[in-house]
């Protein structure tokens, strides 16, 4: 069998399940999770190899329409993934609220003229049982093959889990040699994980609306510091109201969110590490060009 190796685009509503179903795919926490959505920000890449392949999944921000500053950069990446991609996956949830969202991300993925399949997510759930049929029924309509998957039960079962790379990889083009070195499970370097993390103990911390107007930038990265790797990091928020909230009462918030980011970072960097966090009021810097730029937050054809 020639060996394959292509990218595979993940498009579906903010909340499907997009960044949940990559890690379990590529079997390693590559993209943060949420229950709270758009929380992928900008494509992460995936990476599964075997022998006969390999497979670059590419996480996409949800699929939302946007005039300007972030969520406009939020709309072009999506599309720029799904024209940048050898294949595509249709990602549906049986808990998305509007019928017809579902149907608009499979109707995107069947006219993009690429290989593609639907995913339906989160069919553990039992109340919403009955929309798994639905959903497979709007796929195949549309020329998809349908495939349902629980994560939470699907962990438990690696040959499911194989048997579904294997089918995927079948999509990927034929390549002389893999896109990226076998070892890794990413493309993302140490530095953007680590903003990555801090970004989403936010999300998990934070309970109010602050989060989509917040994020993470890495301003020293000290690997060879002694005794330990030392990292300062600064929180950006648009509104001085929102430090406050980030801070907490008594600094508490600030203390939780460091203290599981540390925790997490620990595990990806295999040692003990200092995190020393800020939080800074930058009114609108989702508007901002330069700073979004600075940020990762900018386009190629930016």
């Amino acid at each position: 069998m020639a060996y394959k190796a292509g990218f595979l685009g993940l498009i579906g509503q903010p909340n499907a399940g997009k960044s949940t179903l990559m890690n379990y795919l590529v079997d390693e926490k590559v993209s943060i999770v949420s229950s709270k959505p758009q929380t992928t920000r900008r494509r992460i890449l995936g990476i599964w190899s075997t022998d006969q392949g390999q497979v670059v999944f590419v996480d996409a921000p949800g699929v939302i329409k946007a005039e300007k500053g972030l969520n406009s950069f939020l709309a072009r990446e999506a599309n720029e993934v799904i024209s940048d991609s050898d294949a595509l996956l249709a990602i549906v949830s049986v808990d998305e609220e509007k019928p017809e969202h579902a149907e608009q991300i499979v109707d995107m993925v069947a006219k993009s003229g690429k290989p593609w399949m639907g995913i339906i997510t989160k069919a553990d759930i039992e109340e919403k049982a009955h929309r798994v049929l639905i959903l497979k029924d709007m796929i195949e309509k549309k020329g998809g093959k349908a495939l349902s998957i629980s994560v939470k039960e699907s962990l438990q079962d690696s040959e499911e889990r194989e048997a579904l790379l294997i089918e995927l990889l079948t999509m990927m083009p034929e390549s002389p040699a893999p896109l990226y070195d076998i070892e890794l499970f990413t493309s993302e370097n140490v530095r953007e994980m680590v903003a990555e993390v801090i970004r989403e103990k936010c999300f998990e911390c934070v309970h109010q609306e602050v989060p989509y107007s917040l994020a993470v930038r890495i301003i020293k990265f000290d690997e060879n510091a002694s005794p330990i790797p030392k990292i300062y990091a600064e929180i950006l928020v648009s509104r001085e109201s929102h430090k406050a909230i980030v801070i907490g009462k008594g600094a508490a918030v600030i203390k939780e969110i460091g203290m599981k980011a540390r925790k997490e970072i620990e595990k990806i960097m295999d040692s003990k590490v200092f995190l020393d966090l800020k939080v800074q009021a930058k009114p609108e810097w989702f508007e901002n060009k330069r700073i979004m730029k600075e940020l990762g937050y900018a386009t190629k054809s930016e």
